[in-house]
């Protein structure tokens, strides 16, 4: 039997894992059969053990591809932003937005949560550790008050993940969107030295 190049292991992997994001986000991780999700990417089960280990080794590699995405779409917002607490202030509203989004609220918000009981602890230290540094360049710019910048940190993405959370578990999303950004508004004008317009 030939031995399989790189290229056509990864473009293996990239196939199951497209098949298993669409399959997951439509009916839900537990409806998601694994011999019609390996039919659709035209792949046998071995292949899935393979590079998965089993569905649970599956729907991580999932998460973690959303996750990445998330942090990439988060980050171009404080490259693109002019002014650093306009950035940090819409950084944080629109990851209450992305809880609308099917993939993000099926697989991320509903089934991950399920399965694992939340969000990785080396995603979790990450957005903390990434949104600690805002904030300390926030304080360092006289723009919030001062206050420990890992433990203000953990409050606020604390505060936002179960507000997602939130967000995704209700029947009418778009009005907890609306009651978090909301409660978020209020929780980070807290914040500011000096109150500013939203």
């Amino acid at each position: 039997m030939a031995r399989r190049t790189r290229a056509e292991m990864e473009a293996t992997r990239a196939s199951l894992l497209r098949a298993a994001r669409k399959a997951f986000s439509e009916f839900g991780y537990a409806n998601t059969s694994m011999d019609e999700l390996t039919a659709q990417a035209n792949l046998t089960r071995g292949a899935l053990y393979h590079h998965f280990g089993d569905k649970k080794g599956l729907l991580a590699a999932v998460v973690a591809q959303l996750d990445a995405e998330m942090d990439q779409r988060l980050q171009a917002i404080t490259e693109q932003s002019d002014d650093q607490w306009r950035g940090f202030y819409q950084r944080c509203q629109t990851y209450l937005e992305m809880a609308l989004e099917p993939d993000i609220q099926r697989i991320l918000l509903r089934d991950a949560r399920a399965v694992f009981g939340g969000y990785a602890p080396e995603t979790q230290r990450h957005c903390i550790d990434s949104m600690a540094q805002l904030i300390a360049n926030l304080m360092a710019q006289g723009q919030i008050a001062n206050a420990h910048p890992q433990a203000l940190a953990a409050l606020i993405y604390g505060s936002l993940a179960e507000t997602a959370f939130w967000i995704a578990d209700g029947d009418d999303n778009q009005t907890r969107l609306a009651q978090g950004q909301a409660a978020l508004d209020l929780l980070l004008q807290g914040l500011l030295v000096q109150k500013a317009p939203m």
